[in-house]
């Protein structure tokens, strides 16, 4: 019941009735730079999904400083590294959490190659099943500025939030991501402003949605 937790059910809720032609069941989350709270928004997310009732899978692809498995204290000795080189099957990396109807599916050990295992056939071919098994997959990538990860994801997925630190995030790199992300003909569904003052009993994050 924090504010904290209720603004995450209201980006939530915005989310949902952003779906127009497409439905939204894989949900890139990213960030034009690092340290801007683009995980803790993906992890956020997916739990109060998960709350909501839905079949949730939280999807590390930021196989170059990966967190998730740190969050939920999960072994990552084989996550989607190794499903994507095709050394496990995706069912077999998948792993419970302590919240009820999540799941996660961490990083694995990091590859010499990201960009080129996101970009195979092979990853296709997984997120097409994670579609058909979870009601929502929230994919957490690295931040769009640093490497081509994102772009690359981002082609793949129904859309993507935009998550920017009103404290330390500058315009102009906003900007450059967002751009960055329209080149590959990305769906932008929003923008999560975190770090914003409180305002109304609220404020952790202001959400605005990309048209």
């Amino acid at each position: 019941m924090s504010p904290i937790s209720e603004a995450y059910r209201k980006l939530r809720t915005n989310l949902k009735y952003s779906e127009s032609e497409r439905a939204l069941k894989l949900l890139m989350v990213t960030s034009a730079s690092a340290k801007e709270g683009k995980s803790t928004t993906a992890v956020n997310l997916a739990t109060v999904y998960a709350q909501a009732g839905q079949r949730v899978l939280l999807l590390d692809c930021d196989m170059r400083k990966p967190t998730v498995h740190k969050t939920f204290a999960l072994s990552n000795r084989n996550g989607l590294s190794q499903v994507l080189s095709g050394q496990s099957e995706w069912v077999d990396a998948v792993q419970p959490t302590r919240i009820k109807n999540l799941q996660v599916l961490t990083s694995g050990p990091i590859p010499p190659n990201p960009s080129e295992l996101l970009d195979a056939t092979r990853m296709d071919g997984l997120l097409e099943q994670l579609r058909e098994r979870y009601d929502m997959v929230l994919i957490d990538t690295p931040p769009v500025l640093a490497v081509s990860d994102a772009q690359i994801m981002a082609t793949r997925c129904d859309g993507v939030l935009l998550v920017v630190n009103a404290r330390g995030a500058k315009r102009r790199e906003a900007i450059k991501a967002r751009e960055a992300l329209l080149l590959v003909q990305a769906r932008i569904v929003g923008v999560a402003l975190n770090g914003t003052p409180p305002k109304e009993g609220y404020g952790y994050y202001e959400y605005s949605e990309q048209k």
